[in-house]
């Protein structure tokens, strides 16, 4: 039996890999460059708020980023109002980088956990102003739902905190979302090395966002190739469907009658 996996549509786009990349943290461009191929994503992620646009003639992170090569999905990072994370929409369609948008608004400053609230007008407004919306948001069925019914493109619960490293820490959590969406549902935070991206892929999600994990690794070229083949491995794996868990001994080997 050959498994055959179907490509991860977002909006009117699909891509042959599900591995999303951030281009924060990393020690130069040099080296979030080389990450980003290892990795083999199609989509990396930058944060605005955070890119020097003043037009001084230096070249930004956005020049670092080949556009032939990668999707470019601007997000709100640090937007702690609808009112801020909308406008960094705009701003991302003024410089005609397109209408993808990973959405967060931000409710408190110490666990970066999402204010679900303001995200819910924000990716209201949005996608009713035509924007391809993929909300962060944290890893609760019922708001993972509400978000899809205000027009969210995309779902992403967090794995944990932003940062944190923690891995997927309610997995169960994490399917109920994927029971109660019929979008897309990526797991975005917390991921902390290769592993954790594979438990996400048997999980069923249909796609991984992650930074930290490969740019603040001892070695991101690496770790950015290890990501790459735990998503293939977890993704694989799911397809494939794991054996029932039991309580008790199966005989690999079972006696017969001959």
């Amino acid at each position: 039996m050959n498994i055959e996996d179907k490509p991860l549509r977002i909006g009117n786009r699909e891509y042959r890999s599900r591995l999303l990349v951030g281009t924060g943290k990393y020690e130069s461009f040099e080296v979030m460059e080389k990450a980003l191929r290892e990795s083999g994503t199609e989509i990396v992620t930058v944060a605005l708020r955070r890119v020097d646009l003043s037009g001084k003639g230096e070249k930004t992170l956005l020049d670092h980023i080949d556009p032939a090569r990668y999707t470019i999905l601007p997000n709100t990072a640090g937007c702690y109002t609808r009112e801020d994370a909308v406008k960094i929409a705009h701003l991302a369609r003024e410089l005609e980088i397109g209408d993808l948008i990973k959405l967060e608004v931000i409710g408190d400053e110490r666990t970066l956990l999402p204010d679900v609230a303001a995200t819910l007008d924000a990716t209201k407004q949005l996608a009713d102003e035509g924007f391809t919306v993929l909300a962060y948001t944290n890893d609760d069925p019922v708001a993972a739902k509400q978000l899809e019914d205000a027009g969210a493109t995309v779902v992403m619960p967090a794995g944990a905190p932003i940062g944190s490293g923690l891995g997927i820490l309610n997995r169960n959590n994490i399917r109920l979302c994927l029971e109660a969406l019929s979008v897309p549902c990526i797991v975005d935070a917390g991921v902390g090395t290769a592993s954790d991206v594979t438990v996400a892929f048997e999980l069923g999600v249909d796609g991984v966002l992650l930074n930290t994990a490969i740019a603040q690794a001892k070695d991101p070229i690496t770790m950015a190739r290890a990501m790459k083949q735990a998503a293939a491995s977890g993704r694989l794996a799911y397809l494939a469907g794991r054996i029932e868990k039991k309580r008790y001994a199966t005989a690999s080997s079972p006696i017969v009658d001959f």
